[in-house]
């Protein structure tokens, strides 16, 4: 064992320890972090706005902050791009976290001097965690592979610009370093593509032990590794054990990863947002996400479906419970108020407060009143595929199809096989029977004939690669949408595998 992965076990069990404090007071907690930011922000642009200095308790803030998105908040935010101060938060943003939406262009999320902590602490104490609870830690003497974005910034009113991953990027830790890949050379390319082999090119022959990064990009990578080498990853980089995402459901990449792996090996989820790091899985066997309740966010909870209702009730955490779908909004040391991130989630346990992320407010299909989430077609996709085990995917999404003459409507999976199932009709029922059974409307859609079973559009391995690579979206921290209600992603799909 080596002297980092030595040191690190101290470290590690002192951080589990405050981590427990908090874990079994979660209320206590938040109550301290509502006063902090609070109090802190009563003397800004937007704290004199809302009347934070009469603000004494959650009911108040929900009663004077409406919930908002970023479109919402824009005029603040905008406020902030000409270097006003005390807009948001005391002083300027450290940074803004540059990042694309799909209705409102790119925003420039604010991360100031108070919350960068979040974003780092979350990662670092993510891997602590694991250290304390497995006894691993030899990762930390191998090299370790982020793959990011670029982590050149540029400048807007005087404030570092870039994607979050490019700015965590400038605060790993000095020790981690020389650990560190890519290059710094290789990790400002911007083209993913040349990026990818580059990268590839520095990793060969190196003593890999962590990699981390978006399930589908990280496909990527051991795909091009393999078609190198004709050797599965666990040949290439026999001490790597450690798997670290976050961002999309890992369970429809879970078999692909493996099966190019070659062997089972640890992995770690996380919920990282430009707007905070919420989340980390803190036990191996328990997919639930330890939501941090000590980390600068004051977290409210709008039930899903009272979301769009004229006043929908604000919950705070010690208000939650198990298994019902959430809408969450935070308040925070960045200068978010009443901020929808647009995620929802469910929890899966109370002390500890374990998460789930269940799918996104804007991404579902509803084009016939079934409203089918996101949580509910990957758990069917899941189901399927365990009945079908030579299956792989690659990548999937969902669009409805609606009938413009006697032909039934029906949902349109479009799904990239690395393998596909043996009889594709059998397949498609079984998908189709999962989803009846998760989702009531769809089934009495089904039962009523409003709509015809689903079927499954197969497409090349590649395709959502092509696509995102015509979108200028290819690598990095790029997701594919799950669910639209229309059929632009869809159309856009079907034309870039045809081109």
């Amino acid at each position: 064992m080596g002297v980092k992965a030595f040191l690190s076990k101290p470290l590690a069990a002192w951080v589990h320890a405050r981590q427990k404090n908090w874990m079994e007071r979660p209320a206590e907690a938040q109550q301290r972090v509502f006063q902090g930011i609070i109090q802190k922000a009563a003397g800004t642009a937007f704290g004199k706005d809302h009347y934070f200095k009469d603000i004494q308790t959650p009911k108040d803030l929900a009663q004077a902050v409406p919930v908002r998105d970023y479109e919402a908040l824009r005029p603040y935010f905008d406020r902030l791009k000409t270097g006003e101060r005390d807009v948001l938060w005391p002083g300027l943003p450290l940074y803004f976290a540059k990042t694309s939406g799909t209705t409102s262009g790119t925003k420039y999320i604010p991360i100031t001097p108070d919350s960068i902590p979040n974003h780092i602490n979350g990662a670092k104490n993510a891997l602590l965690n694991y250290i304390h609870e497995t006894g691993k830690a030899q990762f930390l003497d191998g090299k370790l592979i982020f793959l990011s974005g670029s982590p050149v910034l540029e400048q807007v009113a005087g404030i570092n610009t870039g994607r979050l991953s490019g700015i965590v990027n400038h605060h790993i830790p000095a020790y981690l370093r020389g650990n560190q890949l890519p290059s710094y050379q290789t990790n400002i390319i911007e083209d993913w593509e040349t990026k990818l082999d580059a990268i590839v090119n520095e990793t060969l022959g190196q003593p890999m032990t962590l990699i981390s990064g978006i399930p589908p990009w990280v496909q990527m990578y051991f795909d091009k590794i393999m078609s190198r080498t004709g050797k599965h990853i666990k040949d290439v980089f026999p001490d790597f054990n450690l798997f670290v995402y976050g961002g999309v459901n890992f369970a429809p990449y879970r078999a692909k990863l493996m099966e190019s792996i070659g062997r089972k090996v640890d992995s770690i989820e996380t919920f990282p947002a430009s707007e905070g790091f919420f989340a980390f899985q803190n036990v191996q066997d328990d997919p639930g996400l330890l939501l941090l309740a000590d980390s600068g966010i004051f977290y409210e909870f709008i039930p899903a479906e009272e979301f769009y209702q004229p006043h929908p009730r604000r919950l705070t955490l010690a208000e939650v419970k198990t298994g019902v779908n959430y809408a969450l909004i935070i308040n925070s040391n960045a200068g978010l108020w009443g901020y929808s991130i647009g995620d929802t989630v469910k929890f899966t346990s109370l002390f500890p407060h374990k998460v789930v992320v269940s799918g996104r407010l804007k991404h579902f299909i509803s084009a016939f009143g079934e409203h089918v989430i996101a949580e509910e077609v990957e758990g069917a996709l899941q189901d399927a595929m365990a009945e079908f085990p030579e299956v792989a995917v690659t990548e999937f999404t969902v669009a409805p199809y609606v009938s413009q003459g006697e032909d039934p409507s029906y949902h349109e999976w479009l799904v990239a096989f690395a393998q596909p199932p043996h009889d594709p009709e059998r397949f498609a029922k079984a998908l189709n029977w999962h989803l009846r059974k998760r989702n009531s409307y769809y089934d009495d859609l089904i039962t009523g004939n409003i709509l015809a079973t689903l079927q499954v559009t197969p497409l090349p391995s590649d395709a959502f690669q092509v696509y995102m690579k015509r979108q200028g979206k290819l690598g990095g921290q790029n997701k594919v949408p799950r669910l639209s209600n229309d059929r632009t992603l869809a159309d856009g799909l079907l034309e870039a595998v045809q081109k």
